[in-house]
């Protein structure tokens, strides 16, 4: 009787094991990991490599560069990335500008995306825009059409501040820096605990972030490409050196405002600005009272407008910080509009 009463308990638990297993859910895919300069990662367009020496150790930048579909109109614009961007989700804008006669370039800054990631290296816009410089003369284009969003957008006008002569037309995109945080009293983060944070970074940490401030709460399945793509880095086998840059550079943000120079800038000037955008770096150190006032990109959209002689100020009443990617038609469309170009 004991073993008749055994068994039956057996058959009973291997049937509820079956149950079990049969009901778990199924986990979900891994998500990928990418080489320390994303290799692995797909771009839209061949990849090139500008190779050069700076701060004493040999660099390469990356970079596209895709011809003008079509009868060229002779000029060249250059597509500024942002910090959680690529050269690579200017996708859709290269395809319009390329499609409107431009030739267009479209490089990684040093220590981003498919560009070398130097583990010491010291920082700076103007830096970056050396680097851009050097790139485009690389290339024998001594002038041309500087586009750039988010701190993309702040290095855009760095740039244009730098090489006055160089820049037919700037367009800044949503630039960060619009306002001088520590000049605001938002307390200052050292490298070292900026760089604690970076580690902790994750798929989900960037998706939550992007959707409440990129795209104001709404999520698209498309996005999520472009939050594999840093996901990915962050995996990777150069994570730690990745994260080390991009505290490096989130602390350059912080304590290189360029906001107090835009009187200085006087090439021809189109802001386009997401109004639903209210990205404001390190606005979670301040206080309560301070981050109700940060990131108000209406207002300082318009303030930097009247900053910039002769500015012309595109409002897109519905996009948050990253248009060109939540809403890529109307953000093309506005784009060659402010340039002065229509689309073949």
């Amino acid at each position: 009787m004991t073993a008749v009463v055994a068994q039956a308990a057996l058959a009973l638990t291997l049937a509820a094991s079956a149950i079990a297993v049969t009901a778990a859910p199924a986990q979900a895919p891994a998500a990928p990991t990418y080489g320390p300069q994303l290799e692995g990662f797909t771009y839209p367009y061949p990849i090139q490599r500008f190779r050069f020496t700076s701060q004493q150790q040999a660099l390469e930048m990356a970079y596209m560069d895709v011809p003008p579909k079509g009868e060229p109109n002779g000029r060249v614009a250059v597509l500024l990335h942002g910090k959680n961007f690529c050269g690579a989700t200017w996708e859709s804008t290269i395809q319009s500008l390329t499609g409107a006669g431009f030739r267009v370039i479209a490089p990684d800054q040093i220590g981003f995306c498919a560009s070398s990631k130097p583990r010491g290296y010291q920082f700076s816009f103007a830096q970056l825009a050396a680097n851009t410089h050097a790139l485009l003369l690389s290339l024998n284009i001594p002038r041309a059409t500087i586009i750039g969003h988010s701190i993309g957008g702040m290095l855009s006008l760095r740039y244009t501040l730098q090489y006055p002569q160089a820049v037919e037309q700037l367009v800044a995109v949503n630039p960060i820096g619009l306002e001088d945080w520590q000049g605001l009293g938002v307390p200052y983060a050292t490298v070292d605990s900026l760089y604690q944070g970076e580690l902790k970074t994750s798929f989900d940490s960037i998706k939550t972030y992007q959707q409440r401030y990129y795209y104001h709460g709404n999520w698209k399945p498309e996005y999520s490409r472009w939050v594999s793509m840093l996901a990915g880095l962050y995996a990777g086998p150069g994570r730690e050196t990745f994260a080390w840059n991009q505290a490096q550079t989130t602390e350059m943000m912080f304590t290189q405002p360029v906001v107090h120079e835009l009187d200085r800038i006087k090439v021809r000037t189109v802001l386009i600005i997401g109004q639903k955008d209210r990205t404001a770096p390190g606005a979670t150190r301040a206080s309560a009272e301070l981050q109700q006032k940060l990131g108000d990109y209406p207002t300082l959209g318009r303030r930097a407008a009247q900053a910039i002689e002769g500015a012309t100020l595109i409002e897109l009443p519905e996009r948050g910080h990253a248009p060109q990617m939540e809403a890529p038609e109307e953000f093309n469309a506005a784009l060659l509009k402010g340039l002065g170009v229509s689309s073949n």
